[in-house]
């Protein structure tokens, strides 16, 4: 596996192999509120390049078909599912051991952001989701 990551109390840890689907900001509302940040950072990878290898990520369906992971002992925000995107997982990039490999492509959900944040602005931005449609 070439990335790995975990959660703050290391009771989850995982790994993925090949090159990420994308890197991106995520300004919607319901990712700040996962992240408990001003914007979600994610790099998206196919889940049969994902492993985890200790522990298990536990998940909180907030609307048919939407996931979202996390760590049962200390609370660590670690990832989002669909349906729409059944093979792909998005993972927080803070939980990433090496987050400085993964450069922000683009922004999604750009009209949602806060206000007052300037974040790599010269990156393209949408309003769509994280679709494959939104990567190109």
């Amino acid at each position: 596996m070439s990335a790995t990551g975990q959660c703050l109390c290391g009771e989850v840890r995982f790994a993925f192999g090949g090159e990420p689907l994308f890197t991106l900001h995520c300004h919607c509302q319901s990712c700040r509120r996962f992240s408990g940040a001003a914007v979600a950072t994610y790099v998206g990878v196919t889940k049969s390049d994902f492993k985890c290898e200790e522990g298990a990520i536990s998940f909180h369906e907030s609307a048919p078909g939407i996931r979202w992971g996390s760590c049962a002992t200390c609370g660590t925000s670690i990832c989002y599912e669909a349906d729409w995107c059944a093979d792909e997982i998005h993972l927080l990039i803070g939980t990433l051991d090496t987050p400085d490999r993964y450069v922000p492509q683009r922004h999604s959900f750009y009209s949602e952001r806060l206000a007052w944040l300037d974040l790599a602005s010269e990156l393209p931005k949408s309003d769509e989701s994280l679709s494959t449609e939104s990567r190109d």
